[in-house]
This record gives C-alpha cells, sequence and structure tokens, in this order.
C-alpha cells in the first residue's frame, strides 16, 4: 500500500497532460525570470499552480509552488483581500485546515464584502465537523451575494441532509436549499467550475463496471489494479476510495482499507459511508480505541444519530468503561428513533447495570422503561425477574414470571427461572416441578438439567438420579465446566476418586474460558480428593 501512495504522489507513469496550461506555466515563468517582482504574474502562476493540481488527470502535488507565488504576490500587495483568499484556497487543498481559516479571517478583514471567504470558512467548519458555524458563514456569503451563492446553498443543503432529526421543518429547508442552489448555478463561476469537474468523472464510470465485474468473477487482484489505475488518473475521485477500501477489506487487508477510508474522509468530510466502514474495519481488526475515535467522530457529524450511541457504548462496555458506556446508552434511549430498537438498548443497559455497577435498582428501572416499549417482549420479562431476584424480591420476581408464562406458556426458560426462584426460596418440590416443565419444553436445555440435577444430589441425596442429569446437560453443552464440576462431586459421592478427579480438570480447563466458577473452588476439590 505504501507503493502505491508513492505512485500517487510521485507519478512515474505517463498521464494524459494538460499542454496549454503547462505552456501557461512556463511562459509565466519565463516572463517572472525578467521581473520577478511582478506581483500580477505571481498570482497568475499561482493560479495556474493550482488549476493544474486540481486537474484530474494529474496527482496533486503543485500546492507549495501556489503558496509560494502568492506569498511572493502578497509581499508587494499586503493588503490584498483576494491574495489571503487564495492561500487560504492552497492550505484548504493541502488539508491544513486551521491555516487557511486564518487566511480566510484576513481576507475578510481586509474585505467585509468576500463572499467567498466567508464560503470557504463554511467550508473549513464542515470539515472540523462545526455545523452551526459553518451554516452561519454560508448564510454570510450568501446575505452578501444572494444571486450567485449556489455553492452556499448547495453546503447547506447537504449540512441539513446529513442532520439526523428529520422533522418537517428541516425538510423543508433543505429542499428549499436545494432549489435555491440549482436556481443560482448559472450565476456562480465557480460551482459551475465543481460541477464541470464532477461531470468529468463520467469518464471512469466504464471502468467502475469493468471493475465490478471483476470482482463479481473472483478477478480481485485485476479489480485493484483497475481502480488504482483510475485513482492515479484522477485522485480526487472519491468513490474509488471508498471502493477500494471495501475491495481490501472483503481479501482482509484491512491496514489498506483504512488508507482507503481515510483518503476519501481527507477529500469529504461528510462522507458518513466512508466513517462507518471505518469504525466496521477498526472493530474486526480489535482495535477498540480507534473505533471509539471514529464514532465519536460520527457522532460529531450527525449527533442525533441513536445507532452511533448504542454502537459506542457498546464499545465502550467491552474496553471495560462501563460508566461511560452507560451514558451513551442513556443518549441512545433518548434520541429514541423506533420503540423495538430503543427497547433493546434499555435492555442493555439494564444488563450493565445489573452486572457490571451491581445497581439492580437501576436495572430494574431500565428494564421497565423497556417494557413500556414493547410490552410483550419475553425477554424483558426473564432479565427483570432476574433483577428483582438479584435484589431478593421473591414476590416480584414471581409475578413478572407468572405474567410472561401467561404470554408464552411453553417458554422453558421461564419455567427454568421460576425454577430457580422457587429453589432460593426453599420451596423443592415447585422447583422441580419447573424444572421438569423446562425440560419437557426444551429437552436440549443444559442448564435446566444441570440445576435439576444440583437439587436431586445435595437437597434430596439421589446420587445417580444427579449424574444421569449432569450428563444429559454436558451431553448438550459439552463445555459447560459447572456441570462437569458438578458431575465431578457426585463421582466422588460414589468413591471414584481418579473419575472424579478428570471431572474437575476437564472443568478447570473449560472454567478458563467460561469463568463460572471460582478456580480456588475446583481446586480445594481436587485437593480435597487425596488429602485423606
Amino acid at each position: 500500500m505504501f507503493k502505491i501512495l508513492q505512485h500517487r504522489h510521485h507519478n512515474n507513469k505517463k498521464f494524459k497532460t494538460n499542454s496549454g496550461l503547462q505552456r501557461a506555466i512556463e511562459n509565466c515563468q519565463i516572463e517572472l525570470a525578467k521581473d520577478p517582482t511582478n506581483a500580477e504574474l505571481h498570482v497568475r502562476l499561482g493560479d495556474l499552480y493550482i488549476e493544474w493540481h486540481l486537474d484530474i488527470h494529474q496527482a496533486r502535488q503543485y500546492i507549495d509552488e501556489a503558496i509560494t507565488e502568492y506569498q511572493r504576490a502578497l509581499e508587494s500587495y499586503i493588503n490584498s483581500a483576494e491574495i489571503y483568499y487564495k492561500i487560504g484556497m492552497a492550505f484548504y487543498y493541502k488539508n491544513e485546515i486551521d491555516r487557511a481559516i486564518n487566511y480566510f479571517n484576513l481576507a475578510v478583514e481586509k474585505d467585509s464584502k468576500n463572499a467567498d471567504s466567508y464560503y470557504m470558512l463554511a467550508c473549513c467548519h464542515t470539515k472540523k465537523a462545526h455545523f452551526p458555524d459553518a451554516m452561519e458563514y454560508a448564510a454570510k456569503a450568501i446575505k452578501i451575494k444572494p444571486f450567485s451563492s449556489a455553492r452556499a446553498h448547495f453546503l447547506r443543503y447537504n449540512l441539513y441532509r446529513v442532520m439526523s432529526v428529520k422533522n418537517f421543518k428541516t425538510s423543508l429547508k433543505r429542499q428549499s436549499e436545494f432549489m435555491f442552489a440549482f436556481l443560482t448555478l448559472p450565476f456562480d463561476k465557480m460551482a459551475l467550475k465543481a460541477v464541470f469537474r464532477v461531470i468529468s468523472y463520467f469518464q471512469f464510470f466504464p471502468m467502475l463496471i469493468k471493475g465490478w465485474i471483476m470482482v463479481a468473477r473472483n478477478g480481485i487482484d485485476q479489480a485493484i489494479d483497475l481502480y488504482r489505475e483510475a485513482l492515479e488518473k484522477a485522485p480526487g475521485f472519491i468513490l474509488l476510495y471508498c471502493l477500494l477500501g471495501d475491495i481490501y477489506r472483503a481479501i482482509g487487508r484491512y491496514e489498506d482499507a483504512i488508507l482507503e477510508y481515510k483518503m476519501a474522509i481527507i477529500l469529504d468530510s461528510l462522507n458518513i459511508t466512508a466513517y462507518r466502514s471505518l469504525c466496521s474495519v477498526y472493530e474486526e481488526l480489535g482495535d477498540l480505541d480507534s473505533a471509539v475515535d471514529s464514532y465519536r467522530k460520527l457522532i460529531e457529524i450527525q449527533p442525533n444519530a441513536a445507532e452511533y450511541y448504542s454502537n459506542l457504548a457498546n464499545i465502550l462496555y467491552l474496553k471495560g468503561e462501563a460508566k461511560e458506556a452507560i451514558s451513551y446508552y442513556q443518549n441512545a434511549i433518548t434520541l429514541n428513533p423506533r420503540p423495538e430498537w430503543t427497547s433493546i438498548i434499555a435492555q442493555t443497559l439494564g444488563y450493565v447495570f445489573q452486572e457490571s455497577e451491581k445497581n439492580t435498582d437501576a436495572a430494574i428501572s431500565a428494564y421497565q422503561s423497556a417494557y413500556l416499549l414493547t410490552p410483550t417482549d419475553i425477554d424483558i420479562f426473564i432479565n427483570l425477574g432476574s433483577a428483582f431476584y438479584d435484589k431478593q424480591e421473591y414476590n416480584n420476581a414471581l409475578t413478572v414470571y407468572r405474567r410472561a408464562l401467561e404470554l408464552d406458556p411453553t417458554n422453558a426458560k421461564i419455567h427454568c427461572n421460576l425454577g430457580f426462584l422457587h429453589w432460593g426460596k426453599g420451596d423443592i418440590d415447585e422447583a422441580i416441578k419447573e424444572y421438569e416443565l423446562s425440560i419437557k419444553y426444551d429437552s436440549t436445555y443444559d442448564i435446566a438439567y444441570n440445576n435439576l440435577g444440583v437439587i436431586y444430589l445435595d437437597d434430596l441425596g439421589r446420587v445417580q438420579q444427579a449424574i444421569e442429569l449432569f450428563q444429559k446437560a454436558i451431553h448438550y453443552n459439552p463445555n459447560y465446566a459447572l456441570a462437569h464440576y458438578n458431575l465431578g462431586r457426585s463421582i466422588a459421592i460414589k468413591g471414584d476418586k481418579v473419575e472424579a478427579a478428570k471431572l474437575y480438570q476437564i472443568a478447570m480447563d473449560l472454567n478458563n474460558v467460561t469463568n463460572e466458577l471460582d478456580p480456588q473452588e475446583i481446586t480445594d476439590k481436587i485437593q480435597g480428593l487425596f488429602d485423606s
């Protein structure tokens, strides 16, 4: 990938060149050799370098030359708003946004009616995700040139478009900006140039289609070479960066994919597709810190997109930052895009409160919020009942589970939870009844077999029946550490210490992955077998 980037900046191939533009640059250089203090010629040469820099058939490598020429002209015209604007443009193309802002601000200080500088300030603040400022500067540009501000209208249209709040008022404003952009386009020379530049990319569409066919036929390497060639000819073609990123990601070349998505973002700071793809790549790589940074950037761009808050919360939870994750889950719930989705997030929040924060009251509140959104979701009853059980509010837990059985009387998990609840209350007969119903409705339910086995072993002393139940639990879930441990306890009671030790060791090995038991407890059991 490094070689690819080198090719983009140090062009070794013979590309199509603009011979007229090249001759104009050479003529300016000849004239400046005769009169090196000619400010107008320096400005003209800077303009030519910018034009060459923006030529779709050239690699972007003429910005520094343009800046040098403008700065030489500025020595003669220190109060020229136009030259400050041009230098700002050059730094903008170089992606040095803060320096560009400084020069655009100087331009409007020299000329408060400089609409182009206000528009470019709007573009700069868009790249920095300062959208209110971008809106304000675009509005100033429109106010100064109301009949030739197609670019400013279109920028405002795009800013409204990426807003996550989709109400009638926002929609009306967005449509209005698009209409004004269209109506003022014929009178905005710079906007027309931008349109013609976009149209010039149409020549690459046959290549895009050819590449798509190659990918479909497993010609991945050929498609990559084809898109590289297109990017070397048109280094500003944003779509190609995203396409290349997608291909690299599909074949597992994640670092290359990241570079391509970042290039797309550099060229278009509002490219939501590139940002989302970048987040996904970081997650797939397990680079959680970078994924967090990318999601935070997405939230800056679309601060009302609930999905980004919940995804960021999930990553933060995986990183062990539960408190911050809770904050983002709560933001996602507040934005409330649709009841079913928000209910899932509320349940996730409840789980985090219950398992990580040990805050059962907050967990119960979250589960109850989910219930109000989707009152027929069985999982909510299961989670809410579990939270009430943890809080030792057994009657509330029992009420919740009974309500759930009204909705789904054959739900094995609810019967299993009821069995655990009755067992905790010391009602062994009811516990056995519920576990048997759980197994009846799901004959593969490993947890029900294990728990029922524990009752037979510890409460009723029916060792052989307990062994059979633990063996079934292991049959349906060979990685069930607790079932191996309990089977080991049962075998030890029957006197087979060697077999019990084997089972304890299996439980120990599995527990290293599943973390179901305290490892010391298993170690103590193994040592206890042979102490006597």
